[in-house]
């Protein structure tokens, strides 16, 4: 990480990179693949890790490192769990034991000053661990970078690590490496990097809770049977998407806590509850639809508090097996999108020629035996315009509604 090397780096940044590969002839004395990989890590961290932006000297990891790591959003929310579990405490030790790209590590080593920017009596060690020389190797280089002096690397198969070991964390993180050896992407426990469910006593006797992030996909109410000891499990979308699963094990009273976060622009909800309080909620289904059609957001879509959400939102429920909402009153702020309804549509090419005279419109579908991208299809659309086709299950009826978006 020489001058001639950040400057050249940055006035590349919006060069073709793999243009730039093969004219590495014409820089003998620039690394162009290691300047390529640095420049690839610049654009990414733009969107996913702006903060990172401010410290010139951090080296970006390979770009798979860099796809599988966490997003800086989905890394602070990690942060604030480990605060709610620690309370009040001045001090709290986090070993990171899968360290990858080490942003997660960072989050929790930059603890007081993010979250606690005016107690400096706050205090986080983190211990990242990873088997990989090289990306420990970078970890080190952008530790010194950060000024990170609270965080210690270690080059190490992180369940040996923990196991030659006589200390008890408070937090102890953990994110499985979610790919087979052919490069396949898992999602059950048994089939990861490592396979938790082998080692879950030895995990929980070296701390005082545990996190464990899952696939997206993965089987929730599977998840927590496997697991045991599961006092809330968070599941984390951010503008929509289902980016997170965490599992927290550790001791606890009573049933476990769901924790649908929804992350936007400025936005952060934790709506919680119960598997029990949603059994005990009475959905209320709608006879019709209303001026206005909710989708919940994907947290919520994966969290099920499907019959909760008619209480929490005064909304109607289309179907049982239908997870969208209805009002004649709008209803703000909704946890997820809403549609204002034009009509009822009769899904044929002839009628949406008429009332989609540009043939661009977005296609949605619930509980609807086509998939989007095939309804799409068939109807001649393209993607694109103000316009929403929403095909969906009122009752047993399939149909389909023009909408559009709520003007601001």
């Amino acid at each position: 990480m020489t001058r001639e090397f950040i400057d050249f780096v940055n006035t590349h940044i919006q060069d073709d990179t793999s243009r730039l590969l093969l004219s590495a002839a014409r820089y003998p004395s620039i690394d162009i693949p290691a300047a390529v990989q640095q420049i690839e890590g610049l654009r990414m961290a733009q969107e996913k890790w702006p903060r990172l932006l401010q410290y010139e000297e951090f080296l970006y990891p390979p770009r798979l490192n860099r796809e599988q790591s966490s997003s800086e959003t989905t890394a602070e929310h990690k942060v604030y769990v480990a605060d709610e579990l620690c309370g009040d405490m001045s001090f709290i030790s986090v070993a990171d034991l899968t360290g990858g790209m080490g942003v997660d590590s960072i989050a929790f080593a930059q603890r007081e000053k993010r979250v606690h920017p005016l107690k400096t009596h706050i205090l986080t060690h983190v211990d990242y661990v990873e088997q990989d020389a090289k990306l420990c190797s970078l970890m080190e280089h952008n530790r010194k970078v950060m000024g990170l002096d609270n965080l210690t690397v270690h080059c190490s198969d992180s369940l040996e690590w923990l196991a030659a070991r006589n200390t008890r964390f408070d937090i102890i993180f953990i994110d499985p490496a979610r790919r087979s050896a052919s490069g396949k992407k898992v999602v059950v426990f048994e089939e990861c990097a490592p396979n938790i469910l082998q080692h879950m006593p030895m995990l929980l006797s070296h701390c005082r809770w545990l996190i464990i992030k899952a696939s997206p996909m993965i089987d929730l109410d599977m998840a927590q049977k496997q697991l045991g000891e599961v006092a809330e499990v968070h599941i984390v979308s951010v503008r929509g998407e289902c980016k997170e699963v965490l599992f927290v094990c550790g001791p606890h009273e009573g049933e476990t806590v769901m924790h649908c976060i929804v992350k936007g622009t400025g936005e952060f909800y934790n709506i919680d509850f119960t598997r029990s309080q949603e059994a005990m909620a009475e959905p209320r289904y709608c006879s019709a639809v209303g001026r206005y059609l909710y989708e919940p957001d994907a947290a919520l879509m994966k969290g099920g508090p499907f019959n909760l959400i008619c209480h929490w939102m005064g909304v109607e429920k289309l179907a049982h097996n239908t997870h969208l909402y209805t009002s004649e009153q709008y209803y703000a702020p909704f946890y997820g999108r809403v549609f204002c309804v034009l009509g009822e549509l009769k899904l044929s090419r002839k009628e949406i020629t008429t009332v989609i005279p540009g043939g661009k419109a977005h296609v949605v579908t619930r509980n609807y035996p086509v998939e989007a991208a095939t309804l799409q299809r068939q109807l001649g659309l393209k993607e694109g315009g103000e316009l929403f086709v929403v095909a969906t299950t009122v009752g047993n009826k399939k149909t389909a509604f023009l909408c559009c978006l709520p003007s601001q």
